[in-house]
């Protein structure tokens, strides 16, 4: 772990990530890739010591409330949270300056927050966004080895609806010849549904690899799928985008199911709906049921 000075801490789409790097060591993490120009090892966390200070100075000057988001690049809550609290402390500011909030995280370490989440999601709209990638749990720990298990997320879900919290789900990445199977996707149905989510993020039955990812993902590979790596350049090559030789019927298989239990399953609804702010009136009558 390293401090470093920011400049801003919000994306012009009001995206924030205090932390940068990662020390989950999921196998498949597009973070890696060397367009987003890493001058650090990827597990050395690099922490922007001023994001605080920065976060209430921008929220300050805004004009209009929006929804704040944190967690596309790298995790609000690894490990070194516990002890930071940096994440808390952003949500105490969105709190504090009315605005909304949307997290995305594989750890339940966020429900430390729960009683911040629930302030904002009275007076604004806080949404809880979490990964799903296997619902088999020997799997999970070898693809997404230092997170919450795939049951742990789950009840975190649960536990959030439970306190009328909405959620979403990002089903990805599907990595072919290893958990691209209709069974691997009916259960993670099975535990969307069990927990209420409002919606599934989707970008289709594969995964993405480009420099820098693409080489860690292969040395995994060899440790833990022996063979699997000369299978995946025979098949794709160099090519960014890796589908599943099953994609075609393992989407229909999700759209299906996601009608079935009307689960929002088209990404720019979703998307529209993690940005969407609530007006005052909106807010007033959702505090007064």
């Amino acid at each position: 772990m390293h401090y470093a000075q920011a400049k801003k801490i919000l994306s012009a789409s009001n995206g924030m990530n205090i932390y940068r790097g990662c020390s989950h060591g999921c196998i498949y993490c597009d973070s890696r890739s060397a367009c987003y120009g890493f001058t650090h090892d990827f597990e050395d966390i690099e922490v922007k010591e001023n994001a605080i200070e920065l976060l209430e100075n921008e929220l300050r000057r805004k004009r209009k409330k929006c929804m704040i988001g944190t967690g596309s690049m790298s995790d609000p809550y690894i490990p070194l949270e516990t002890r930071l609290r940096y994440t808390r402390s952003a949500m105490e500011l969105i709190y504090a300056h009315g605005f909304g909030m949307t997290v995305l995280t594989k750890s339940c370490g966020i429900l430390r927050d729960l009683d911040l989440i629930r302030k904002i999601n009275e007076k604004t709209k806080f949404v809880v966004q979490t990964t799903l990638t296997t619902a088999d749990e020997r799997l999970c720990a070898i693809l997404e080895p230092n997170v919450s298990t795939t049951k742990e997320r789950a009840d975190m879900l649960k536990t959030m609806k439970a306190h009328g919290i909405p959620t979403v789900v990002w089903l990805c990445p599907l990595l072919p010849f290893i958990n691209d199977t209709e069974q691997n996707i009916n259960a993670i149905m099975d535990l969307c549904e069990d927990a209420g989510v409002y919606g599934i993020i989707n970008f289709g039955m594969g995964l993405t690899l480009r420099d820098g990812n693409r080489e860690y993902f292969y040395a995994q590979l060899d440790k833990y799928f022996y063979g699997l790596k000369k299978k995946y350049i025979q098949t794709y090559g160099n090519s960014y985008e890796i589908a599943s030789p099953r994609s075609a019927r393992l989407y229909e298989l999700f759209r299906s199911r996601c009608e079935q239990s009307g689960i929002a399953c088209d990404n720019a609804e979703i998307f529209a709906y993690l940005h969407e702010f609530p007006q005052r009136a909106e807010c007033e009558q959702l505090r007064f049921f």
